[in-house]
């Protein structure tokens, strides 16, 4: 669960969940959250964080069913990476019960 006290990294991902897909706006991320999150799990959470340039430049933006839908495609193994580029807290945005 994400505290609304903001957080300073992401957990590990799990073995079903290879790569950390941060998307470029927030009506993706609420889109994802609401509409398949949701349904999935129970529960959805929007996020918003800074990365250092340095870190995410390495990565081209991919576009995911649409021009709308961008994302970041981070490999799990380099999200200790990811986490240390981030600048400052990992903002809790919104939740859907």
């Amino acid at each position: 669960m994400i505290e609304a006290s903001g957080m300073r990294a992401f957990p590990p991902r799990l073995p079903e969940q290879p790569i950390f897909y941060p998307v470029l706006s927030e009506d993706y991320a609420v889109k994802i959250a609401r509409d398949w999150n949701v349904p999935a799990s129970g529960h959805g959470y929007v996020v918003r964080f800074a990365i250092a340039r340095s870190f995410i430049s390495r990565y081209q933006i991919q576009e995911a069913g649409g021009r709308d839908h961008l994302e970041y495609w981070i490999p799990g193994e380099q999200l200790a990476e990811l986490n240390a580029a981030i600048v400052g807290l990992i903002e809790l945005v919104r939740t859907f019960p």
